[in-house]
């Protein structure tokens, strides 16, 4: 029985500056895309600070720190998602952010309000971990009390799904809030 919804950040509670940054400047593969994602990932784990990171991936890009910066902080929040987790999902279950994140970024994203509607938060950069790492999901489910099977996690990135699944989650791969209430309708039924 599903006690908890978890959600990914990036790509579902608010939109993704880093991947289109990613794509624009990098493409989608080859070396130097290779080597901007392992940099995002070293930052995740703060095995790299978060200027760093910037640092580095703006040199990359043959722009200033602060042009990548801006560019990559271009993140706005999904309302829609927000007053559907508000006013169905709150008063129902328990909530819980999990997120590849380079540094505390979510009282940038979201307001005190928004916050204060999810019970725990695990982010990489605090956990040492990073999706699909079974750890990740382990720490988000354990932060609200609830084994991985009492769990559903919400990802844009299906990567991320598998992961969960990995553990005992169920998984739901966003693509918009139509599509999740359907799918979650079904899912908590």
């Amino acid at each position: 029985m599903i006690k908890a919804i978890i959600f990914d950040c990036f790509g579902v509670l608010t939109t993704d500056g880093w991947l289109p940054f990613k794509h624009h400047h990098f493409g989608y593969e080859g070396p130097a895309f290779d080597q901007a994602t392992e940099l995002a990932h070293r930052a995740e784990t703060r095995i790299l600070s978060y200027d760093m990171f910037i640092a580095r991936v703006a040199h990359m890009a043959h722009i200033s720190a602060d042009q990548a910066y801006h560019e990559i902080q271009r993140n706005v929040a999904n309302k829609a998602l927000f007053e559907y987790i508000e006013q169905e999902l709150r008063p129902k279950y328990k909530l819980g952010i999990l997120s590849n994140v380079a540094d505390n970024q979510l009282p940038v994203l979201f307001g005190k309000d928004q916050l204060a509607l999810f019970d725990a938060t695990a982010l990489s950069y605090e956990i040492g971990a990073i999706k699909p790492e079974p750890k990740a999901y382990e720490v988000a489910a354990t932060r609200l009390g609830m084994l991985p099977e009492e769990c559903v996690f919400i990802d844009d990135q299906v990567a991320y799904c598998e992961g969960a699944r990995a553990v005992g989650m169920e998984a739901v791969a966003y693509k918009s809030v139509p599509d999740l209430k359907g799918r979650l309708s079904k899912l908590l039924a």
